[in-house]
Parts: structure tokens; sequence; C-alpha cells
């Protein structure tokens, strides 16, 4: 018999897939994973968990009183699965999935830039 070459699947988002293979069953490109909702970009804080990464992002928030804009951070906590090698202060695409854990409800899709 013929080995079967694991190809990664579309996960149904435009995105780049990976070339290097892992057998993480919540990569969403080899494993079973489905992503839905929210894509989120950011960039990485911290990488000291196992497979997973928090991810910081900042946007405007008005403040109606002054008309004027304040910047907020906020951040999330994702998987990171073996076949994305990401660093802190990589920028990152998300995107929302079921919950993996109490914290982590988000996967690691696409590693946009290096530091």
């Amino acid at each position: 018999m013929a080995k079967k070459t694991q190809q990664s699947r579309n996960i149904g988002i435009n995105v780049n897939a990976p070339t290097k293979t892992c057998k993480d069953k919540y990569c969403p490109f080899h494993g079973t994973l489905p992503v839905r909702g929210q894509i989120i970009t950011g960039i990485v804080s911290s990488v000291k968990m196992q497979n997973s990464i928090l991810v910081k992002r900042e946007y405007s928030h008005i403040v109606p009183k002054y008309e004027r804009y304040e910047k907020r951070t906020s951040s999330y906590a994702a998987h990171c699965p073996p076949c994305i090698e990401v660093n802190v202060g990589d920028k990152v695409r998300i995107a929302e999935c079921r919950p993996l854990s109490k914290t982590v409800s988000f996967v690691t899709i696409e590693k946009i830039a290096e530091v």
C-alpha cells in the first residue's frame, strides 16, 4: 500500500495554507477543527503556553464627551498548531472556533509578517 500524503484541507477562508504538516487534531488545516465567526489580526505578545499564544489587538475607542479617540488593547488566547511557527512580535491572523479550553476560543490560521 502506498502511503497517503497529508494535504491541507480548505477551511473556507482565503489564507495561505502552511507548508509544514502536523498531526494536531485542533489544526484547522490538518485536523478536524472547523472555524467560524470573527477573524482578528494582531501581534503575538507571548508564546509561553503549550501550543497556545497570546495575541494583542489595538483599536480606537471614541470618547463622546471630549470628542476624542483613545487607544485600547485587548488580548486573545489562541491555539497555535505546530505547522505554523510564530515568535513574539509576529503579525498573525486568528479565527474564532469552538472553545478548546477555559480561555482559548481562537485558532491561528496565518502568519502575516515576521519581526
